[in-house]
């Protein structure tokens, strides 16, 4: 019918929601940790729009070039530079048409 449908991932992002997780006191004393652990991992979103660089990444491709079994992550370098990283989904490719027609029944329902 001509809609597509992929994943992204935004990231570990520090937000208002992530602060709620634990108390303040043990924020303080971890952010220096990921301060320092994010420039060794991609996945650590430093800058707040980082976070949607998969998202507009996706939004600007054609559907019908893109795997549908990849997942689409946003990434930061060691320098601060986004960028978006495609990383295949642990999923067979039978398993996701039996999910994919699981999904048409309910729809039919």
């Amino acid at each position: 019918q001509g809609l597509y449908s992929s994943v992204v991932c935004p990231g570990l992002v520090m937000s208002n929601m992530t602060y709620r997780i634990l108390p303040v006191f043990l924020w303080k004393l971890l952010m220096p940790i990921m301060w320092l652990v994010s420039g060794s991992t991609a996945v650590f979103v430093r800058a707040p729009l980082g976070r949607f660089a998969s998202s507009v990444w996706l939004f600007k491709q054609k559907p019908e070039y893109l795997d549908s079994l990849v997942k689409y992550h946003s990434c930061t370098s060691g320098l601060g530079r986004c960028y978006v990283e495609p990383r295949k989904m642990d999923v067979d490719e039978d398993t996701a048409e039996k999910l994919y027609q699981k999904l048409l029944e309910l729809e039919e329902q």
